[in-house]
């Protein structure tokens, strides 16, 4: 674990932490009170929560594989060139991987607190 990727990740997780259950409490309370006639601005919210969540999962997928092979390529360049093998920086690619899916939340949080629910 290197010093500059260390704080990173629990602060994402932290920040993750806190946002997710202010969006769920937001979009719930919407769903209840639309209740079985959803009007277009709720349908658009209702659609993006399912749809975000897969090209969030998507990117974080791609983030992590993109990091591990950096990681792989400078670990293999590192015993082709006879020197010191450095250690797989799961912090790093762990907070790779948590970067979408932190960054589509806490926009969420910010965005959902500023609009009205009715």
């Amino acid at each position: 674990m290197t010093r500059r990727s260390s704080p990173r990740l629990p602060r994402q997780a932290t920040e993750l932490a806190l946002a997710v259950p202010q969006v769920m409490a937001h979009r719930l309370t919407r769903m209840a009170l639309a209740g079985t006639q959803p009007n277009a601005r709720d349908r658009r919210e209702f659609h993006g929560m399912g749809q975000e969540k897969v090209v969030a999962m998507w990117q974080s997928w791609f983030a992590m594989g993109s990091a591990l092979v950096q990681a792989q390529q400078k670990m293999g360049l590192a015993m082709l060139q006879g020197t010191r093998v450095p250690l797989l920086d799961t912090q790093r690619i762990l907070s790779q991987g948590l970067a979408p899916v932190h960054r589509k939340a806490t926009a969420n949080a910010k965005r959902l607190a500023r609009t009205r629910l009715r």
